[in-house]
């Protein structure tokens, strides 16, 4: 059906920059919001940033100024430029997209899909 790749996780020392990737492919039709949540261990997850199909962004407050979201529509992408990286800023982070795609039968299906994580590591 719908696949989200993630890439982009690693390790950075505190004040580094990273950037994540993820890409969207399958049967689609069309995708609406995309975002990015992360879960630190012993956390629920968090959203960190969500962009919509009209570029419309919002932030966790802890992200502010340091994070930028943005979109490929044409290549059913959404990246996460992380800087000024904090330790507090380790964790699993999660692609997430609601993705309008068609079924087997023809009709289409509208759906929230994660991507697997990417590992940020942010130490000394």
């Amino acid at each position: 059906q719908v696949q989200l790749v993630e890439s982009g996780g690693g390790l950075v020392q505190p004040g580094g920059s990273l950037r994540l990737s993820c890409t969207a492919s399958g049967s689609i039709v069309s995708i609406y919001a995309m975002g990015w949540y992360r879960q630190a261990p012993g956390k629920q997850r968090e959203l960190v940033g969500r962009i919509t199909s009209s570029s419309s962004t919002n932030y966790a407050d802890s992200v502010k100024g340091r994070f930028t979201i943005s979109r490929d529509y044409t290549n059913n992408a959404v990246y996460l430029q992380m800087n000024s990286l904090k330790p507090e800023d380790t964790a699993v982070y999660y692609c997430y997209a609601d993705i309008m795609f068609r079924l087997s039968s023809g009709s289409s299906h509208i759906q929230g899909f994660w991507g697997q994580g990417t590992q940020v590591t942010v130490s000394s």
